[in-house]
């Protein structure tokens, strides 16, 4: 599956490709306003993949992606918008989707990733406020994790369908 945004000025970034740079910086990060912007970042990133699924992917696949996008949406909110340039929002960046499984793929470990974070910053955290908002973030990550196995689950029946049709002699 591709899809694009036509019109769109200056470079073409894939989901793919956006996922990985976002897995490098989350690793990369410091400690806690670091780290909670990263983990911004790949909410923003799971809900703007969520929001083209749910508009132009698989038919089967937009129920999932759509709460996807509410979860990862849910997931910002918690955290609330960190202070960053426009041109560092790695969400607003998404022009393709070239391979749906792969980017499914990628945010799933993307996402596990984030949860593990949190957990360390959660643990780790001085006041009651970080520890809850962290926790809250660890539940949205969590479950949107869950829409984009349950999207990889479904793409894998329709594949698997698709095969069976293939291989049954024409009538």
């Amino acid at each position: 599956m591709r899809t694009s945004t036509s019109g769109q000025t200056g470079r073409r970034m894939d989901a793919v490709r956006l996922i990985l740079t976002s897995r490098r910086e989350l690793a990369g990060s410091g400690e806690g306003a670091e780290i909670l912007t990263q983990v911004w970042q790949a909410q923003a990133l799971a809900q703007a993949i969520g929001s083209r699924l749910a508009v132009s992917g698989p038919p089967e696949l937009r129920g999932e992606a759509l709460g996807l996008t509410e979860l990862a949406g849910r997931g910002c909110g918690v955290l609330g918008a960190p202070d960053l340039d426009p041109g560092d929002l790695l969400a607003a960046r998404l022009t393709e989707l070239e391979d749906a499984r792969q980017a499914l793929l990628d945010l799933s470990g993307l996402l596990g990733e984030v949860g593990i974070a949190l957990v360390g910053l959660a643990s780790s955290a001085d006041d009651q406020g970080t520890y809850w908002k962290c926790m809250e973030a660890i539940d949205a990550a969590d479950e949107s994790r869950d829409r984009v196995l349950e999207m990889l689950r479904k793409l894998t029946a329709r594949e698997e369908r698709e095969e069976r049709e293939a291989a049954l002699p024409e009538r």
